[in-house]
């Protein structure tokens, strides 16, 4: 091929080049949104392996459901806890993770939340109790928050097995609780002894003296009055720290003394009522309900100011209630209120014995305490 051959050919090549379309516009574009979509999906895909990573190492369970409480997630920590798979669970109500008590209390909140917006356990922590799949339950710290998403809003409870720290805040309480009353013995069976001896010892220096001058026996007898006063004060003394004998009845004696020296001291109608015995036999136990009656009848006169009292202890089956009713002015209830009037110490002792604790107005007017309790305590 000439050389002019070959010039001609390069011409034709160039210009069959140049008549060729390059990409558009919108082929451009399209590509473009190509690259973002995929740099999107690996973004996207990152943030859920992250997330993911969290919910797996998070220390605590965390339960993810729906508005109607079905479940949608639990995290390693919360199969752990309740002793499910989360392949058992996920699909059900969260009622399954709930002793049957509690159950409908839960539908109500959700329910009035969403009816009304105000919100009684979201963004609160509390005490509550769970169910384990082997049927047994145990106390936990639940707190729960609100996800809003495009077309529909979820609700995570974060939640802490706190068995261990009950169980050790009750060995203390027990523990105090033990050496008040080896105190309140002491006191009955030590002091009171001594004293009562040197009550006996006046009497008999006043019927000495009595014969020599009656001036000097008055004064005798004034010395034993005295002794005899302090004798009432230790007695009752060691009965505030020990107010509940032994006896599996100890609990029906001390509480019908209790209503009886609440009429002496504070001069207000006060009456126990307790239709069928009782039976109490841990001591523990026993003086914790005591408590709780003793601190709901000191609200009810000095917050409430009631004139009538009335301190009821029933059984039926193996189910036990001691409720106190009054006719006070009675006062609100909120759920996240956890200290004054005495209700955060009566909510404890309720948990250490397993009970539930309930308060709220009585028929408009007073309030009720009622402690639910297992009877063969």
């Amino acid at each position: 091929m000439t050389d002019h051959a070959k010039h001609a050919k390069a011409e034709s090549l160039e210009r069959r080049k140049a008549a060729e379309p390059g990409p558009s516009a919108g082929q451009q574009s399209s590509d473009e949104m190509t690259v973002r979509r995929k740099l999107a999906e690996a973004a996207l895909r990152d943030r859920e392996e992250r997330l993911r990573a969290i919910l797996e190492t998070a220390v605590e369970g965390i339960i993810t459901i729906d508005e109607r409480g079905i479940i949608e997630s639990l995290n390693p920590a919360a199969e752990k806890i309740f002793g499910y798979e989360a392949q058992e669970v996920v699909g059900k109500n969260v009622k399954v993770l709930m002793p049957t008590l509690y159950r409908d209390e839960h539908d109500g909140y959700l329910a009035n939340y969403l009816r009304t917006g105000r919100a009684r356990i979201i963004g609160i922590g509390r005490e509550v109790v769970g169910l384990r799949k082997d049927g047994t339950v145990f106390p936990m710290d639940l707190s729960v928050s609100e996800v809003r998403l495009a077309h529909k809003r979820l609700f995570t409870g974060f939640v802490r097995d706190i068995s261990d720290r009950k169980r050790l805040e009750k060995e203390v309480l027990q523990i105090s609780e033990l050496e008040q009353r080896r105190i309140g013995q002491d006191l009955h069976d030590g002091l009171c002894q001594q004293l009562a001896g040197i009550e006996l010892m006046s009497e008999v220096l006043e019927q000495n003296l009595s014969r020599k001058s009656k001036a000097e026996a008055a004064q005798a007898a004034k010395i034993a009055e005295g002794v005899r006063a302090a004798i009432g004060d230790t007695r009752m003394l060691a009965r505030g720290l020990s107010p509940v004998d032994v006896e599996s009845n100890g609990l029906m004696s001390a509480l019908q003394e209790l209503a009886s020296n609440t009429e002496k001291l504070f001069h207000v109608a006060c009456g126990f009522e307790c239709p069928q015995p009782v039976l109490v036999r841990d001591h523990a136990s026993a003086t914790h309900l005591y408590r709780i009656a003793q601190e709901a009848i000191n609200n009810a006169i000095k917050h409430g100011k009631a004139r009538q009292i009335a301190v009821r202890l029933t059984a039926q089956s193996n189910q036990a209630s001691l409720t106190v009713i009054d006719d006070g002015r009675g006062f609100v209830v909120k759920p996240e209120q956890t200290s004054g009037m005495g209700l955060r110490i009566m909510k404890y002792r309720a948990g250490m014995i397993g009970a539930t604790l309930e308060i709220r107005r009585a028929n408009g007017r007073g309030m009720l305490v009622a402690c639910l309790f297992k009877s063969d305590l």
